[in-house]
């Protein structure tokens, strides 16, 4: 299997819709009462938090790419020498 970047926006968001399937599976199962109003904060909240989270690990990765270029710029005109 083909690596890939790790997304934990994605991991967030599907284990807030996991707990979501698992609560209306309960209830479905008669395990617990849940009214039908109650996933939908579970929802809102977890989807707001992986946004935030996709947020953030897009501007941290786009920082590294930035100054890891920069670095690999300067290392390049430092070792050069004059013709």
């Amino acid at each position: 299997m083909p690596r890939h970047e790790f997304q934990p926006g994605k991991l967030i968001a599907g284990l807030f819709v996991t707990v979501a399937g698992i609560t209306y599976l309960g209830d479905a199962g008669d395990a617990w009462e849940t009214p039908w109003f109650a996933v939908i904060p579970l929802l809102v909240f977890g989807l707001a938090l992986a946004g935030a989270v996709a947020l953030l690990t897009g501007a941290i990765r786009r920082r590294r790419r930035s100054r890891r270029a920069a670095t690999l710029t300067d290392n390049r005109t430092e070792t050069a020498e004059p013709g």
